[in-house]
């Protein structure tokens, strides 16, 4: 009897190497032989063990143990409230994706462009020094440079390093606010007030000095009385006087830098200011 090649699939007997679904294909030479017994019923139905679904990748068309790990939003992996463990019926899906944070830094600026799901573009910032803020018992916004983070309630590492993220408190430059509040109520914030001096100590005025006094120009009437009205009703925060006089404003980040590309926040007034001071009041005490 002529002997010739065949091509035929043949499948491991090992149940352990069939969990990782090991089909090969080999050549063999047919031969000669006695009819050989079937195997038992169930011996066969252990054979056909069967895989959960896996999602088809250019990972696992060559191999056959799973793809790489990779950032999931999923919450599958999580314990139930009981305490339980959930099972796993089925594996991480494209939709679920995560990506690494942005850790978005103060200095010049830089944001890249990431395409995500739908074909939508997000701006992650990975430098920003400037943002746009609201003072909001004044309701006024303007740009402002960003100084530096003071307190994250998540993480003091944040702090240390610089991390632009939502809900921080950071510290701006407080010029552009003190500029439109002497502008609208004609009063120059920051100044400290005045010791009451002798007046013997007092020295007089150098000619130079009176002379550019009395060549500075007036405000016009209808401003200053409009400034006039405006000053009868204003209310300013002693906290906030005082951080006028230092030159920085605390401020809560309202945006996420990594997400949108901006740094925009709020103002810290009222209760809300007093308990981030008494924070970071605590934590200086505690250095």
């Amino acid at each position: 009897m002529m002997q010739f090649l065949t091509r035929v699939l043949v499948r491991t007997n090992s149940l352990l190497e069939a969990l990782y679904t090991t089909f090969k294909m080999r050549d063999l030479r047919v031969m000669a032989s006695d009819p050989q017994e079937k195997l038992p019923e169930s011996r066969r139905r252990a054979r056909g063990f069967r895989l959960l679904p896996r999602t088809r990748t250019r990972g696992t068309r060559f191999f056959a143990y799973p793809s790489s790990m990779s950032i999931t939003r999923d919450t599958r992996h999580k314990r139930r409230h009981t305490g339980g463990k959930r099972k796993a019926y089925r594996l991480k899906r494209k939709f679920e994706l995560g990506r690494q944070p942005a850790a978005t830094k103060i200095g010049e600026k830089r944001v890249h462009l990431v395409r995500v799901r739908g074909g939508n573009l997000k701006h992650r910032a990975l430098r920003l020094d400037s943002g746009n803020f609201s003072w909001g018992s004044e309701a006024i916004t303007r740009k402002s440079r960003i100084l530096n983070v003071v307190y994250n309630a998540s993480n003091n590492e944040l702090v240390r390093t610089n991390t632009l993220v939502k809900n921080c408190i950071i510290q701006i430059d407080a010029t552009p606010f003190k500029a439109w509040y002497e502008q609208h109520y004609g009063i120059a914030l920051g100044k400290k007030k005045a010791q009451p001096k002798k007046a013997a100590a007092a020295a007089p005025k150098k000619e130079g000095e009176a002379a550019a006094a009395a060549e500075a120009p007036a405000a016009p009437k209808t401003i200053s009385h409009a400034q006039a009205a405006r000053a009868k009703t204003r209310t300013l925060d002693n906290h906030i006087d005082e951080q006028f006089q230092a030159g920085r404003l605390y401020v809560c980040v309202s945006s996420r830098p990594g997400q949108s590309g901006r740094c925009d926040g709020y103002v810290l007034e009222g209760k809300e200011l007093e308990f981030y001071l008494k924070k970071l009041a605590k934590k200086k005490s505690n250095k």
